[in-house]
């Protein structure tokens, strides 16, 4: 069987299956021949997203087995689906084999032992993990994944240590030396981002301090986040952009866009005027459906962005079907599971959609969200209605403006001072902060009325009404 045509087809006796053919996908000289691998419990299994992450990772698709019953403990699909796979992977010469799922560290061993001798078992988190590699460009985002990693990879090391003890004994000590390495690599790690983690907090601090409203994008890889991003930051201070590390990104130009996950794994903050307010806008990675509680767990610096603001935009593709729209939410949500501020979730790319698809869309956000659980996400809580948006026609991006200066902390205040040095100093770092509405001089006195952040309007007040008169 050629590459170009290896297929599956058939049932299991054992079980109800679905066998599906396979497009072979383009191979490149620089890409492996991999076979994509797919079980679920109730409708067939929809292979065209892990096909499309295979192929951002360089792995060219040559053929497919899916199958649609209940878990099997020793291989996850049936013994008799994973002898079809064994097949399709000798026939057509696969490197490796992808599984649209999260497999245990024994499925993987005995999955292994199955295949030809030298093919890969690669699950989802692990492609997963195997893409946010090629796209991590900050020192931050190197740590985070080599966390995450170590943690996917601890399990599986000590079930080979286990497989390896009870064929060769003398093995064990061995083994037992490199889990105890990779559990200090763990714990070297975490160190690393707590502190991190530490910095960016204050960092938070100090960009409140000087009156900027945090506003941070979240949402399902590919959603449209980043073009948002940017359309809300090109408007002001284009030339303005940093790393959620403090240093510039990108060269000072417009925000990396591109059709294909995870382009960043950096956190990438501008800044922007959203609704009349300063605000530090920053674009996180999506994480996809599938990733280990473990592993999203690791990027907690990432999240930390959008968990420490003050208001968060959930980015959802109004375009997708219902039923991954609802797929790709949960994922979202289960990944954030709370925020100490309001979210405002934006359906974006309304434009691609008729009203009936957008009816459909807002019909399948909010049964998704109406399935959750408050208790395992709280982040249900904090959401508010949602906002359709296209940013190629500029449909919504008002409604959105409006939508997230009403859900940002704000308080006003109104002080008379006497007109002098020290009024106008004070005046001047009120306006430095962005929290002067109105400014009225009565020649012996200035009345000031400010709005904006809390915290900064006490300490505008503060300074004005301590100004002594010349």
């Amino acid at each position: 069987m050629s590459r170009d045509d290896a297929t599956t087809n058939g049932r299991d006796e054992s079980s109800e299956t679905d066998g599906q053919s396979a497009d072979a996908e383009p191979t490149t000289a620089s890409s492996t021949p991999a076979v994509v691998a797919a079980r679920s419990d109730g409708d067939p299994p929809d292979t065209g997203e892990i096909r499309d992450l295979a192929a951002a990772a360089g792995y060219a698709v040559i053929g497919e087995v899916t199958q649609r019953r209940r878990e099997d403990p020793t291989y996850d699909l049936g013994r008799g689906k994973a002898e079809e796979l064994m097949r399709l992977a000798a026939d057509a010469d696969a490197e490796a084999v992808i599984y649209d799922g999260g497999l245990s560290p024994g499925q993987t061993f005995s999955l292994g032992d199955l295949l030809p001798p030298g093919t890969a078992v690669i699950d989802r988190p692990r492609l997963v993990l195997e893409l946010f590699a090629d796209a991590a460009d900050s020192r931050a985002a190197d740590r985070q994944l080599e966390l995450a990693r170590l943690r996917y990879e601890l399990p599986r090391l000590r079930e080979a240590v286990a497989r390896d003890a009870s064929e060769h004994v003398r093995l064990q000590p061995e083994g037992d030396s490199r889990v105890l390495d990779v559990q200090k690599r763990i714990e070297s790690a975490e160190r690393a981002l707590d502190e991190i983690a530490d910095d960016r907090a204050v960092r938070r601090a100090e960009r409140r301090d000087a009156g900027f409203d945090l506003v941070a994008l979240a949402g399902y890889t590919n959603a449209g986040k980043s073009t948002l991003a940017r359309r809300l930051a090109d408007e002001v201070d284009a030339d303005r952009t940093e790393s959620a590390e403090g240093d510039p990104a990108d060269g000072g130009g417009p925000l990396a866009v591109a059709d294909r996950p995870f382009e960043t794994l950096s956190t990438t903050t501008r800044r922007a005027t959203v609704g009349g307010r300063r605000a530090l806008v920053t674009d996180t990675v999506g994480f996809p459906d599938g990733l280990p509680h473990e592993a999203v767990r690791s990027f907690r610096t990432t999240i930390d962005a959008i968990r420490a603001a003050d208001c968060a935009l959930l980015v959802v593709d109004a375009s997708d079907d219902p039923s991954d729209l609802r797929r790709k939410l949960r994922a979202s949500l289960s990944a954030i599971e709370a925020t100490d501020g309001s979210v405002i979730p934006v359906l974006s790319k309304a434009d691609e959609v008729g009203a009936d698809g957008l009816a459909a869309a807002i019909e399948a956000y909010e049964g998704a969200v109406a399935d959750l659980d408050p208790r395992e996400a709280p982040v249900v809580d904090a959401l508010r209605s949602p906002i359709p948006v296209s940013v190629r026609d500029e449909t919504g991006l008002a409604d959105l403006a409006d939508a997230v200066a009403d859900a940002l902390p704000t308080a006003t205040a109104t002080v008379e001072a006497p007109n002098g040095g020290a009024a106008q100093a004070a005046l001047s770092w009120a306006y430095d902060r962005g929290v002067v509405a109105e400014v009225d001089y009565g020649g012996a006195t200035v009345v000031v009325e400010l709005a904006g952040r809390p915290d900064v309007v006490a300490e505008a007040e503060r300074r004005l009404a301590d100004a002594p008169s010349s």
